[in-house]
């Protein structure tokens, strides 16, 4: 009985001492946890700037302040505290430039200048490639060598003074019928008294003075004739030489480092081969269909009279050019993220009668393949020349790791008749999820 009524004493005094061991451990090891939740907290607070830099064919690089992340959300680069500068153009500012996910170089920010037309913004700085810094860096900790010291010449040797070389004789020439010798006096003509005397050396001209100002006067010397230009026959068009391209390469500022890595999907040309051929079946069938819906706008009594033309446009086979394959993989998910861009030429749709016969298309085609080698459309973009304001065109800069989570996400730029602005979007699935959508002027 004594058992019984003790026993629920003992059981609660259990309990508390099971409380008790677990909140002793909880105060141990809550220092510990509350300083990495507040390290994480920090590193999650510091600012992280993306940009564009435009290397220029004349060999200047520029950058292009896009978005900047503050605190989990993204903000435009070009405004953020702009005091008049923006903060992600302070000098002194360093963004590391990137390929794919593969550091180039570094960039040092020295000042910033506004178009006052447009109010962009643009960075000009100082660029160094990451030869140039390991090179600088090995010639600052070389240490010093004295002179000749990896020399091996073998042991010192004494040299004595010879006696010394006799002074070689100047040579005489040979004395010539017509010219006397050196030893005998040339004989003397006389000369008549009433012979004029000989004339005084003419002074020679003193050496011009490089340095020194001078003023030209007179009428400038004629500049040598150009020759004729080559006529050129009537309907031959001249070869014009191609406009050089610029260089766009993401750049990320970040005080917090971060695990980089090769966002590049890594396959045989073997199955390159494939893959290329199937996203330019697909891309054809992009265009095919855009024409079939610009050719239905132009309404039945129009169309009622072009049913041959219409099918004719959709046995068409599109030429593509300046066909151009990216394989990503940005989340290590082994499910490659293919990009592709071309340009085609098609005929002009019916509804646009002031067009010409012909109009050439842009077109930027997402597609994901899962595991099965099935194609899932992710995005679409056929634009051209003429409607640009209505449909911008979408450009691809590069994959880049906008927040510092070591995931990739894709660096658009959208360019209509007005200007351009940049776009960062994240893969999720099927669907294209936005970041940071800058504003078209």
């Amino acid at each position: 009985m004594i058992f019984m009524d003790c026993s629920p004493f003992r059981t609660k005094l259990y309990r508390s001492v099971h409380w008790f061991v677990i909140s002793a451990w909880l105060l141990l090891i809550w220092p510990g946890t509350a300083k990495a939740q507040v390290s994480r907290a920090r590193t999650n607070k510091a600012p992280r700037a993306i940009g564009v830099l435009e290397f220029l064919p004349g060999g200047k690089v520029n950058l292009i302040p896009v978005a900047i992340r503050i605190d989990g959300d993204f903000y435009d680069a070009s405004a953020y505290k702009a005091s008049p500068v923006p903060m992600a153009l302070w000098s002194e500012v360093v963004y590391e430039g990137f390929r794919t996910g593969v550091s180039q170089g570094l960039f040092t920010v020295s000042g910033a200048l506004q178009n006052q037309r447009t109010s962009e913004w643009i960075g000009e700085g100082t660029w160094q490639t990451n030869e140039q810094l390991a090179a600088r860096a090995k010639k600052k900790t070389a240490p010093a060598e004295p002179r000749g010291l990896s020399d091996d010449e073998g042991p010192p040797v004494l040299r004595h003074s010879g006696p010394k070389q006799p002074q070689p004789q100047p040579t005489v020439p040979a004395k010539t019928p017509d010219q006397p010798s050196a030893s005998a006096p040339a004989a003397q003509t006389p000369v008549p008294a009433t012979s004029a005397p000989a004339p005084a050396p003419t002074p020679k001209p003193e050496p011009e003075d490089k340095a020194q100002p001078s003023l030209k006067r007179g009428k400038p010397a004629p500049k040598p004739e150009e020759p004729p230009e080559t006529a050129v026959p009537a309907g031959s068009a001249r070869a014009v030489p191609p406009k050089p391209q610029i260089d766009l390469v993401p750049a990320v500022s970040d005080v917090t480092p971060s695990d980089a890595r090769s966002y590049a999907f890594e396959v045989k040309p073997d199955e390159f081969n494939q893959l290329r051929d199937k996203m330019l079946a697909l891309a054809a069938e992009e265009i095919r269909a855009r024409n079939r819906s610009l050719e239905g706008k132009s309404g039945p009594a129009a169309s009622s009279g072009h049913t041959s033309r219409r099918k004719a446009a959709d046995s068409l086979q599109p030429k593509l050019e300046d066909v151009l394959l990216r394989i990503f993989d940005l989340s290590s998910n082994n499910e490659p993220l293919l990009v592709l861009t071309a340009k085609s030429e098609m005929p002009a749709p019916l509804s646009d009668a002031g067009m010409p016969a012909s109009v050439q298309y842009t077109l930027l085609l997402v597609e994901r393949e899962d595991v099965n080698a099935e194609f899932h459309k992710i995005l679409s973009n056929l634009t051209d020349s003429e409607h640009l304001a209505v449909s911008p065109r979408i450009e691809l800069i590069d994959a880049v790791d906008a927040d510092g989570d070591g995931r990739g996400e894709l660096l658009f730029r959208r360019v209509s008749d007005a200007g351009s602005a940049f776009v960062i979007d994240r893969v999720i699935g099927d669907q294209l999820y936005t970041l940071f959508e800058g504003k078209l002027p």
